[in-house]
């Protein structure tokens, strides 16, 4: 049962994100909001195809051998996603610049790519032990703390600006941030005591989807008005 829900869930997340960044990619016209949601596709993309690295193996091992038999392709795609990530928030930092027309702030780019390198540079250390089925949890911490400043760093921007300008459309961006990371951590810091915790990836991985339609919904609006 157990096999047959995630899979139906990843199917039902992956399908849909990466048809929707990919729409996004080729809808977008001329334009600086339009350039705006081109980027916002391709956040979208990188979200699901770096997802698409762990969770298809984690399908594939459910439903047939367990997780136990793919250690290596699931450590494998918990590295690329680590990174994916990464990316994912850098590029969401230059949504917000595009959104909002953010001109200068070197300091708050120099910091967004310090601790995204800081996060990159420590998920390629070997201690991690990506490749097995029990990578340890010093390093688990320690790689998502820079991750996690870095996304405080984009909730705060988002919640700002958003306010500022009176943004309808992406008012709740910084929401659905906190939502990912609130239910991210726990699953860090206690799923391997208690697996039961690692169904917050479920709630963690809708918040996700729900700042891939604030894009989309507000692509559609502008479009809409163009139109």
């Amino acid at each position: 049962m157990r096999a047959i829900i995630e899979t139906v869930f990843d199917i039902f997340y992956l399908v849909p994100v990466l048809t929707v960044g990919i729409r996004m990619i080729r809808g977008s016209k001329a334009g600086t909001q339009f350039r705006l949601f081109r980027l916002f596709g391709l956040m979208a993309v990188v979200l699901g195809a770096g997802d698409s690295f762990h969770l298809v193996p984690r399908a594939l091992a459910l439903c047939t051998t367990g997780l136990e038999s793919y250690a290596v392709p699931l450590g494998l795609g918990k590295w690329i996603t680590s990174v994916t990530m990464t990316v994912f928030y850098v590029l969401l930092y230059y949504v917000w610049r595009k959104r909002y027309q953010i001109e200068g702030q070197k300091n708050v780019t120099a910091a967004v790519y310090a601790l995204s390198a800081v996060r990159i540079v420590l998920c390629m250390m070997p201690q991690n032990q990506w490749l097995t089925n029990h990578t340890p949890l010093a390093w688990g911490i320690l790689r998502n703390v820079p991750f996690a400043l870095l996304g405080l760093l984009i909730i705060v921007l988002f919640y700002r600006s958003a306010k500022q300008n009176n943004d309808k459309a992406f008012r709740w961006m910084w929401l659905t941030i906190v939502l990912s990371f609130g239910f991210y951590i726990p699953v860090v810091l206690w799923a391997d005591v208690n697996p039961l915790i690692g169904m917050l990836m479920i709630p963690k991985t809708c918040a996700y989807v729900w700042t891939v339609l604030i894009g989309y919904n507000a692509m559609k609006a502008e479009t809409g008005k163009q139109n």
